[in-house]
């Protein structure tokens, strides 16, 4: 009753805000694909809460990118990506967005509620075969938001390109646990390594292991690939610097035990420090199962 009631407010709060679901795709002076990636996505990934069938809090994590709109030069719509199942886990038509802004040199949390469900029915798209939501989001107008592009999603062709295997090291933004970094709320970062083989096509695989600590919270998170002067290609490829969004976390790969004793029978899940990251060319196939980007009216 009591996140009930704090929804309610919030929304009344929030109809004085500005808000905006196009925006320019970079706010800085530098192209996006200049800027740090970790920087990027440290500013678009947000936890996002609601409660279960029991009333309980429920949190993952999600990401907000950018979808260009055509025939118009640096303006894009915002996109939200998280797995699917953190939506399906809020059975209610809200669920809040912990946003941020810029204020008095800082970062201020703006608890932003979004509408998930209307009339019972998912406002969010699924991927058909993998555990991928994505939708579009309004966004309050001084949220300040530095973020990716869809372009940075990785194809097929990157990963071959740039000769992702396994061993290679990567990024991950999240919420353990719903842990924040600070009152601010910005993620965590962790890092691991992929962790199987093969990953192309991705068509076929949908998803690889990443070695790392994963906890509950951690679903949605952004996972992706920064390399310098990279060897591929028989060529090393001086002052060259490689950025590719790769996935989002999925779940947490366990192995199941089963315990007899004498008197005694368990059955528990053994945590194995593995996560199952589904492949970005999925995710974009799901940001184009929404409605063609436009400029919205005036």
């Amino acid at each position: 009753m009591a996140l009930r009631t704090l929804t309610n407010t919030l929304l009344l709060l929030l109809a004085a805000l500005p808000l905006t679901t196009a925006y320019p795709q970079s706010q800085s002076d530098r192209p996006i694909d200049q800027e740090d990636i970790n920087t990027i996505l440290m500013q678009s990934t947000f936890k996002i809460e609601g409660p279960n069938g029991q009333g309980q809090s429920v949190q993952g994590t999600a990401f907000i990118v950018a979808r260009p709109i055509p025939d118009h030069p640096l303006t894009a719509l915002y996109v939200l990506v998280t797995a699917a199942h953190v939506l399906e886990d809020m059975p209610s038509d809200n669920a809040i967005l912990q946003l941020r802004r810029r204020a008095n040199g800082g970062w201020v949390r703006i608890p932003m509620p979004i509408r998930i469900r209307a009339n019972g029915q998912p406002l969010w798209r699924k991927h058909p075969q993998a555990d991928v939501a994505v939708m579009y989001v309004p966004v309050p107008g001084d949220a300040g938001l530095e973020m990716a592009s869809t372009d940075l999603l990785a194809s097929d062709a990157d990963l071959a390109k740039f000769e992702i295997h396994p061993g290679d090291e990567l990024e991950c933004l999240g919420y353990p646990l719903g842990l924040e970094a600070n009152d601010a709320g910005f993620p965590v970062l962790r890092s691991g390594t992929i962790a199987s083989y093969p990953l192309l096509p991705t068509a076929t695989t949908k998803s690889f292991l990443f070695d790392f600590r994963i906890f509950k919270g951690n679903s949605g998170g952004p996972v992706y690939f920064t390399d310098r002067n990279r060897y591929y290609g028989n060529t090393t490829h001086l002052g060259e610097t490689i950025r590719l969004l790769v996935g989002l976390v999925s779940q947490e790969s366990v192995m199941p035990e089963h315990i007899i004793g004498p008197y005694s029978e368990e059955l528990r899940q053994l945590q194995l420090g593995l996560a199952v990251v589904i492949h970005a060319s999925l995710i974009k196939q799901a940001i184009e199962l929404l409605p063609a980007p436009t400029l919205p009216p005036k």
